[in-house]
């Protein structure tokens, strides 16, 4: 995962805002980041033009307003600022396309985002940024919090799930080294299992046997530097390996879930994309890194459809 210079938190002024600048408080000052670009999306103005011509700072002055509440958000749940250059953006139009491309211009390296639980909000912007985006994104639950003592880092030992578990020991070496790793792979039963002669619990077990050792292979050529990582193993018995990862989350009351983007192993079954956004559309406790090399965006044509 690079290293975490330039952070920008998508703003909307609700009632989550808070919690996002106290997420952004607290990674900025264990990441060492520069600059923090906190940004807020208006709806495309559709103003007739005679209005313009009879208030010509109407536009202005709905930006300053903006500009100002998003100062004194900041002045109230930002820990120390000193050292870190905050800029204040408000722009018109399409939330997903203007953030994205925010992203690309202003080589961000991770973004934040809301998920809104009881608050209004539909969830479409974190799902269009996980897909899109050009970097990492943190996804800030509505009534989590800023801190770290486990996480949880789902992996089928691709080469996703190495810069997702790269991601979590950095996390882990600059903020305590008593944080826990938990790095857990959902196993499953083939179609057909019975054919070799064993039962279903035998052959769990024959799976479970090789994915100990895909982890063995797996770990070892990554550098943990004496953070502390523990290797976890949950059978997918229901052909929904996200109720699994989030269940883990809850049994160990993660501080977080850091996962890759895609990846897929033969010896694991699938473990694509799709388990990313199930975890984005499913998961409304704990906060969710995805983890993305900079720059390995979707094609162009993809980013227009999919917007």
């Amino acid at each position: 995962m690079s290293p975490t210079k330039r952070i920008l938190v998508a703003l909307d002024l609700s009632e989550l805002d808070p919690l996002l600048i106290q997420f952004a408080s607290y990674i900025a000052r264990s990441a060492g980041a520069e600059r923090v670009y906190f940004v807020n999306i208006l709806r495309s103005f559709h103003i007739p033009s005679e209005i313009l011509r009879e208030f010509p700072d109407i536009i202005k002055n709905a930006v300053e307003e903006r500009r100002g509440k998003m100062k004194e958000l900041v002045k109230q749940n930002f820990e120390n600022l000193e050292g870190i250059k905050a800029q204040y953006l408000v722009k018109d139009g399409q939330p997903a396309k203007k953030i994205l491309q925010m992203v690309k211009d202003s080589d961000i390296d991770l973004v934040l985002a809301g998920k809104k639980k009881s608050l209004e909000g539909t969830g479409v912007l974190v799902q269009r940024l996980a897909r899109r985006s050009d970097c990492s994104l943190l996804i800030v639950p509505e009534g989590s919090s800023p801190k770290i003592e486990k996480l949880l880092v789902p992996s089928d030992f691709s080469e996703n799930s190495k810069l997702a578990l790269e991601a979590a020991i950095n996390i882990a070496e600059r903020n305590s080294p008593d944080i826990q790793l938990i790095v857990q792979n959902v196993y499953s039963v083939p179609a057909g299992y019975h054919y070799t002669g064993k039962t279903y619990e035998e052959f769990s077990e024959v799976m479970k046997k090789h994915a100990k050792r895909d982890y063995k292979k797996f770990v070892k050529d990554i550098d943990t530097r004496n953070v502390k990582v523990k290797d976890v193993y949950s059978l997918d018995k229901n052909e929904n390996k996200m109720s699994d990862i989030y269940a883990k989350a809850k049994e160990i009351k993660a501080d977080g879930i850091v996962i890759g983007a895609k990846g897929r192993t033969a010896a694991t079954a699938l473990f694509l994309g799709s388990i990313a956004e199930r975890a984005i559309q499913m998961n409304e406790k704990f906060p969710l890194l995805v983890v993305r090399p900079k720059g390995q965006n979707a094609g162009f044509m993809d980013f227009i459809l999919d917007i």
